[in-house]
């Protein structure tokens, strides 16, 4: 995962966070439930990149095993 990545989603994460905790506040369901679904998706691009860097980590060392 990209240092670039990495900031998106901790944004997103936060984000989701401060508007749950503000519509928890005013007593607002819609912002809490958008700040729920901010939260969600920055689980999901986090679990994503981790796959993504999962798969490169298995394709690299199959290309290095055939060269040995």
């Amino acid at each position: 995962m990209g240092v670039q990545d990495k900031f998106e989603n901790k944004a997103e994460e936060l984000k989701g966070r401060a508007k749950e905790s503000a519509g928890a506040a005013t007593d607002d369901q819609d912002l809490k439930n958008e700040g729920r679904l901010d939260q969600a998706k920055s689980a999901l691009h986090k679990g994503a990149e981790k796959l993504k860097d999962k798969a490169n980590e298995v394709a690299e060392k199959v290309v290095g095993d055939d060269n040995k």
